[in-house]
């Protein structure tokens, strides 16, 4: 079957024919109908992240935001059969640790990350196996589409989560989201179905553009402001209550955090490339005497994917507005190319294997 493989860190990525997988006990083989190219595959593309133990080696075959069909189970599976219509979350969980049995599989205590390590190869390709499928497995519902759902694996989960879950935030909140990349545009999306006031931030009026197409009720351009903080606050009458850092450097954290009031909630999604490995400047100081909190997002459990599948089946979240082109996997190594100049907007989504 074809894939796309990594051949070595920072060169193109190479359409390749490999073996197609056969299930392991525990696992299914799904057959690939959509499958994001996220900022993530960039970053393995790089090679960052050895910092934390996550560097995609040579000849990982890429692809983590994958929507798709069961094609063949294992002997031990109980819950999926041949057929279902499934999306995949990035984090593969074991399903027996303290974190899995307390509802927390997003940050299992030995989680395998899909499509960056040998032992889950990806989906950029036609077919991709999934450990533990009765734990990492969602089934859709009926009628959704395959292109829309492809987000769900990472970015449209993860700010989710981060918005819904691990924020404190209340209708009439408002909310600053700094990058206006795919996981910040579903940020602008989820807040505003949330009922929160978003106030988007970025250095593209494109994307910006996008971001009240998606419901921000302000934006601000960032490359023509001297204090984007103080921007922000103008912009809403005070001090956020929410604040994202959807692209994860330091200046974006920072003017993440200081956007905010007293008390607010600064949310961590964007991860750090190989200039910073893993450590931002943050003002620890401001945070201390305004009693603000640092959260952070990384996926969602997919036994909470049913709260999205609801919220799309009302109309209040529609994530396939987030979706800018459809791609064949032959465009895969282009579109990260493109990604280095930040030259995409929305979510590029790869229909065709």
């Amino acid at each position: 079957m074809r894939a796309a493989v990594l051949t070595e860190h920072g060169e193109p990525l190479e359409i390749q024919d490999v073996d197609y997988p056969e299930p392991a006990p525990d696992q299914v083989v799904v057959e690939t109908r959509a499958c994001g190219v996220c900022r993530s595959d960039w970053h393995a593309w790089q090679g960052d992240w050895g910092w934390v133990g996550a560097q995609a080696p040579p000849g990982q075959v890429l692809g983590h935001e994958p929507a798709g069909v069961v094609a063949s189970v294992g002997e031990d599976v109980e819950t999926l059969a041949a057929g279902d219509r499934v999306a995949v979350p990035f984090h593969l969980a074991d399903g027996t640790c303290h974190q899995c049995r307390t509802g927390h599989a997003n940050v299992c205590e030995s989680v395998i990350p899909l499509g960056f390590a040998d032992v889950a190869p990806g989906a950029f390709a036609e077919a991709f196996p999934v450990r533990k499928a009765d734990v990492n497995v969602a089934k859709l519902p009926d009628g959704v589409d395959f292109r829309d759902m492809a987000s769900l694996g990472c970015r449209f989960m993860t700010a989710f989560h981060g918005l819904a879950h691990r924020a404190d935030l209340a209708p009439g909140d408002w909310v600053a989201v700094h990058g206006c990349g795919g996981v910040g545009l579903s940020a602008v999306h989820i807040a505003d179905a949330l009922g929160a006031n978003v106030v988007a931030v970025d250095i593209r009026e494109d994307k910006l553009e996008k971001a009240r197409e998606l419901g921000a009720r302000e934006t601000l351009n960032a490359a023509d402001s001297e204090r984007v903080p103080s921007d922000v606050k103008a912009l809403v009458g005070g001090g956020c209550d929410v604040s994202v850092d959807a692209l994860g450097v330091p200046e974006t954290c920072q003017n993440a955090i200081g956007s905010l009031g007293r008390r607010g909630e600064h949310v961590q999604i964007g991860l750090t490339t190989g200039n910073e490995q893993g450590n931002l400047t943050i003002p620890s100081d401001a945070m201390v005497m305004q009693e603000i909190d640092f959260l952070a997002s990384f996926g969602m459990p997919p036994t909470d994917y049913e709260e999205i599948f609801r919220m799309v089946d009302s109309g209040k979240l529609e994530p396939g507005r987030l979706v800018s082109e459809e791609l064949s996997l032959d465009d895969v190594p282009e579109t990260l190319s493109r990604m280095s100049d930040f030259d995409t907007v929305g979510i590029p989504v790869v229909t065709e294997f």
